[in-house]
């Protein structure tokens, strides 16, 4: 299976409020979510999907009522203009790595095959894993393991890769694991997982290009029109809580003279929706998942 979706009954039952409505799939990826909305639509309906992966779109859809965008979903608000879609009533983001992506080794995104260092969504891009680690500097390193892996001896684990390729380019994913090979056994599965992500986002700029569709969802959102976010780690939910919040990322909001101030969503559940037992069973993927909905105000 290209990619099994996850709180995919949950997600689109949220989402389609409206058979005759125009829906966007930000992640069309294997194609789930984009199925089970289509199921939802009636003749009138219309889906918009996006996927900026070459390989997602062998598995387009032949609907008339269905539309491929080969783009990244940063580029969401002109994309839909193009198309003469100004406003619609749900937009949906399945964030984060595909299994598909995970699974196919040569990508280097998973931490257990041997690999080039890639990690590029979009293999049409300059900048992946090996220029990541061989070429920025040990400060913009350390940044990058603090701030999007959270790992706490980011400073250590930048100066030992400087060290390193001082006198050999680290060019796959055993070759960058290797550096690490004094971690006890009982920890290194949390830290590569953390490690792989943290060059990841750098990568494909991941936390810049959510805040980018974000905000454009919100403007192509019709009045009471829906936004739904599934997401796989602590940064991407803050991100997304925060914005459902109060349509910002950092700062306050302005209040008014009794502490009110304008609510950008409102929560359909005040708190984020986690698959169950069952699914983390059938879906191992699908653990660490979140979803959160706002209706736009």
């Amino acid at each position: 299976m290209y990619h099994n979706p996850v709180l995919l009954k949950q997600s689109v039952d949220d989402l389609v409020t409206n058979p005759d409505g125009t829906y966007v799939d930000c992640t069309f990826g294997g194609g789930g979510h984009s199925r089970e909305i289509l199921s939802r639509l009636s003749d009138k309906g219309r889906l918009f999907s996006f996927d900026q992966d070459l390989d997602a779109l062998e598995n387009a859809i032949d609907d008339p009522r269905f539309t491929l965008i080969n783009q990244n979903f940063r580029f969401l608000e002109n994309s839909l203009l193009m198309y003469g879609v100004p406003k619609v009533d749900g937009v949906l983001a399945d964030l984060g790595v595909s299994s598909h992506q995970f699974d196919e080794a040569d990508r280097g995104f998973s931490t257990r095959s041997n690999a080039p260092l890639d990690m590029r969504m979009n293999v049409m891009q300059g900048l992946d894993a090996k220029r990541v680690i061989n070429d920025y500097d040990e400060e913009q390193l350390a940044d990058i393991f603090y701030y999007y892996g959270e790992l706490r001896e980011a400073r250590k684990l930048a100066r030992d890769i400087v060290h390193h390729r001082k006198t050999k380019s680290i060019e796959t994913t055993e070759d960058l694991k290797k550096l690490f090979s004094y971690l006890p056994p009982h920890k290194v599965n949390k830290f590569y997982a953390q490690l792989f992500q943290s060059i990841r986002i750098e990568v494909n700029q991941e936390l810049e290009v959510l805040k980018e569709m974000l905000v454009q969802a919100y403007n192509v959102l019709k009045s009471e029109g829906r936004l739904v976010v599934i997401s796989y780690h602590s940064l991407e939910d803050r991100l997304v809580k925060r914005f459902l919040k109060n349509g910002m990322f950092e700062g306050e909001p302005e209040r008014d003279i009794y502490g009110n101030y304008k609510k950008a969503f409102e929560l359909v559940k005040s708190k984020a929706i986690i698959p169950d037992d069952k699914e983390i069973e059938e879906n191992s993927r699908a653990r660490s998942a979140k979803m959160r909905t706002g209706i736009k105000v």
